[in-house]
C-alpha cells in the first residue's frame, strides 16, 4: 500500500502550476489577507478554495450556508460556483472581516448572492433552520472556531437535505490531534468529533490527508 506522499514546497508549486485556476481578484484577495496578523495561517489555501468551489457544483448546490467568513475568500469561490439565483449565507462573530471581503465579492460580481450574518454561528444556524426547516440546503461549510464544531455539525447536518454535503476544515489541527502533549480545548473537540463522525451512520465519510485535514459528510438518503 502507498503512502500519502510529502508535500513538499516543490511539489506544493507543481500542483498549482497544473491544476489551480486563478485570477487577479483572488489573488489581491489572498495578498491582502495574507499580511493581516495571523492571515496567513488562517485563511483557506488557494486551491482547497477551487475544491470546494468544484463541490459545490458537484452537489448540484442552490443554497451554501458557511459558518466562519474571515475575508472571505471561500465565501467568494463558493458564490462563484452557485447558479446565478443561488444563495450562500455567511456567518462571523465580528463584521470587520466580511467588511474587507465586500469589495471582492462585488469585483467578483457575486456579492448579490452573499448574505453575511453577524453573532454567534449556534443561534445563527438554529435561525436558519426555523426559516428553512429541515433539509433547506444543499451544502454546508464549517471553519471556525473549533470547540465549537460538533454543535454546528449537528446543526448542518438538520439543515442539509439528503444528499447534502458537510465539509470540515481543519480536522487534522496542524497535527495536534495525533499528538499526546495537546491536551487544550480545540484539539479535544476536533478528537472527539473525528471519531464521531467516523461512527456516524447517518453519513458517508472521508477525512482527507490534504490541507489542514478537510472533513466531507455526505447526509445519507432513506
Amino acid at each position: 500500500m502507498a503512502n500519502q506522499i510529502d508535500c513538499s514546497p516543490e511539489v506544493l508549486d507543481y500542483v498549482r502550476e497544473v491544476s489551480l485556476r486563478d485570477d487577479e481578484i483572488l489573488r489581491e484577495l489572498r495578498h491582502e489577507t495574507a499580511a493581516l496578523p495571523m492571515g496567513e495561517a488562517m485563511q483557506v489555501m488557494a486551491e482547497e478554495g477551487q475544491f470546494l468551489a468544484l463541490l459545490v457544483g458537484l452537489v448540484g448546490a442552490r443554497s451554501v450556508v458557511e459558518v466562519g467568513t474571515f475575508t472571505g475568500y471561500s465565501t467568494l469561490c463558493m458564490a462563484r460556483a452557485l447558479p446565478a439565483d443561488g444563495s450562500l449565507v455567511t456567518c462571523d462573530i465580528s463584521a470587520k472581516w466580511p467588511d474587507i471581503a465586500r469589495p471582492y465579492w462585488e469585483r467578483a460580481g457575486v456579492a448579490d448572492r452573499i448574505q453575511v450574518r453577524i453573532g454567534e454561528a449556534a443561534a445563527t444556524l438554529d435561525a436558519l433552520l426555523t426559516e428553512r426547516g429541515p433539509g433547506g440546503v444543499d451544502l454546508v461549510f464549517i471553519d471556525a472556531d473549533k470547540a465549537g464544531y460538533r454543535e454546528y455539525y449537528e446543526s448542518a447536518l438538520s439543515l442539509l437535505r439528503e444528499g447534502g454535503l458537510i465539509v470540515l476544515d481543519n480536522t487534522l489541527y496542524f497535527g495536534r490531534v495525533v499528538d499526546p502533549e495537546f491536551q487544550d480545548a480545540d484539539t479535544a473537540a476536533l478528537r472527539e468529533l473525528n471519531s464521531h463522525i467516523r461512527d456516524d451512520d447517518r453519513v458517508d465519510m472521508s477525512l482527507l490527508a490534504s490541507a489542514d485535514g478537510i472533513t466531507l459528510a455526505r447526509k445519507r438518503t432513506g
